[in-house]
């Protein structure tokens, strides 16, 4: 490979790059050069390029190399990339589930293959919110961890089927809808068939309900996937106002912020009844499998747990049953299933301790409007050859706005997760298990709404100018 000492113009300058090193694409090729020096390379008519010589008198050469032009053959179909990781997704999800009820189903003496396979279905499709018609009524509370478990996996099919179509490479809005419709459709037809074949007497499933439970799912969490793979999220972002993108923004953070807290309620509420909680499973007289698979099968209503105790912390509370209650003021209650997660219930009314748990959620709404000033405060990089200077605290305007744009983005999500952590456990007094959405909605509307601006009002007055 010659080298030549000078640029293409001649000048023996050697920080003298020339347009090759803009190439997109290029490959690492180390070469043996004595000294420590900058020398340029030209390979096959390209133009030169530079060669940094390191103390070990070796060098690395950046060549630039040609594109792939649209449509090689180095990408895979979007029939095979979606059937591929949608199936995969697909399994990944039913097979912890049929060995989780498979263990529970020893406790009942009715072990097997077979039973344990059909009753994996029954409960991967109630992860998947579609309902299950018994005996005893209809069965319908979904458990929420599952769900997010299989919304998760199918966030990894979406991002896997971007990149095995060549996402980055075509409009990102487009292919990332592209990718949410294929995968949706494909996990709906799984959905189907699983219908299907629980589908019998004595254990009634919707067909119907099932394909549309399993394609709003399948979309969604393969949507999350894709835009992070083609940037379509930015793209839509650059098209939003800032004030409606930053009241976007601070309402979810706000929404996890009280869910988070009531996780951590729920948690500690069953850690201090913990003996009890050990006694039901006790209860049970069965083995160590039978109640290993009893504490997994709870485990997996620790997402609806943590939801109703985010409700319980705003005031609405929850409902165990017809004509029942479980609030900070007050807790009205009947007989209760035999549940581990239930040994946490309170007692009675919090009396003086309510008050500061009511205050929890008002904490994260403060917080989530703290970290909207200190977003907006932000400084940014500076421009070459400008002085770093620090930017100008965000107008009272902007703050407001977004506060109470938060408010409403807060109470929908809670409120979806209210919906979707609620169902019946059978007909007659049990029917209604969970929060009231509507309250909920309502409640962390204007609770987030008033202390996001709080908390963003008095970060705009006491903070300091932050320095770039």
């Amino acid at each position: 490979m010659p080298t030549t000492p000078d640029g293409p113009d001649g000048s023996d300058d050697p920080d003298e790059v020339s347009g090759a090193a803009d190439v997109a694409d290029r490959e690492t090729v180390p070469v043996d050069v004595s000294g420590r020096e900058t020398r340029r390379v030209d390979v096959r008519g390209h133009p030169t390029v530079r060669v940094d010589t390191g103390p070990g008198n070796r060098a690395t050469v950046k060549l630039p190399s040609p594109r792939r032009p649209p449509g090689h053959g180095g990408r895979a179909p979007l029939a095979v990339a979606t059937g591929v990781a949608t199936v995969w997704a697909a399994l990944l999800t039913y097979v912890p589930v049929a060995a989780v009820i498979g263990l529970a189903r020893t406790f009942e003496g009715a072990g097997g293959l077979g039973g344990a396979a059909g009753a994996g279905l029954a409960g991967w499709l109630l992860g998947h919110g579609v309902p299950l018609g018994t005996t005893i009524g209809s069965f319908g509370l979904t458990p929420l961890l599952l769900t997010l478990v299989a919304v998760w996996r199918l966030n990894r099919a979406g991002l896997h089927v971007s990149r095995a179509i060549g996402g980055r490479a075509r409009p990102a809005m487009r292919t990332a809808l592209t990718v949410a419709g294929s995968v949706g459709l494909a996990y709906a037809v799984l959905g189907l068939l699983a219908a299907v074949l629980v589908d019998r007497p004595g254990l009634e499933v919707s067909v119907l309900r099932a394909a549309v439970d399993f394609f709003g799912i399948g979309a969604c969490g393969a949507l999350v996937g894709a835009v992070r793979h083609t940037g379509a999220l930015r793209v839509v972002a650059r098209r939003i106002p800032p004030v409606l993108r930053h009241g976007l923004r601070t309402g979810v953070v706000g929404a996890l912020l009280i869910a988070a807290a009531g996780a951590a309620f729920a948690g500690l509420a069953v850690a201090v009844g913990g003996a009890q909680a050990a006694d039901i499973i006790a209860a049970y007289r069965t083995g160590v499998t039978g109640q290993a698979g009893i504490t997994l099968v709870s485990l997996a209503y620790g997402g609806n747990a943590a939801v109703w105790a985010a409700a319980y912390l705003l005031g609405p509370g929850f409902l165990l049953g017809a004509d029942t209650a479980v609030r900070v003021t007050e807790v009205t209650v009947g007989p209760l299933p035999t549940l581990p997660l239930l040994a946490g219930l309170p007692d009675g009314p919090m009396g003086a301790t309510g008050a500061l748990l009511l205050s929890v959620p008002v904490l994260a709404g403060m917080s989530a409007g703290v970290m909207l000033t200190r977003r907006l405060t932000r400084p940014r990089p500076p421009r070459p050859g400008e002085p770093a200077a620090p930017p100008p605290a965000p107008g009272w305007g902007r703050l407001c706005g977004a506060s109470l744009i938060a408010g409403p983005v807060a109470g929908l999500v809670l409120g979806a997760l209210a919906h979707l952590s609620a169902g019946p456990l059978g007909d007659g007094r049990l029917a209604r298990i969970g929060p009231v959405a509507w309250q909920v909605t309502l409640v962390a509307t204007i609770v987030v709404a008033v202390s996001a601006m709080l908390g963003a009002l008095a970060a705009r007055t006491f903070a300091r100018p932050r320095r770039a």
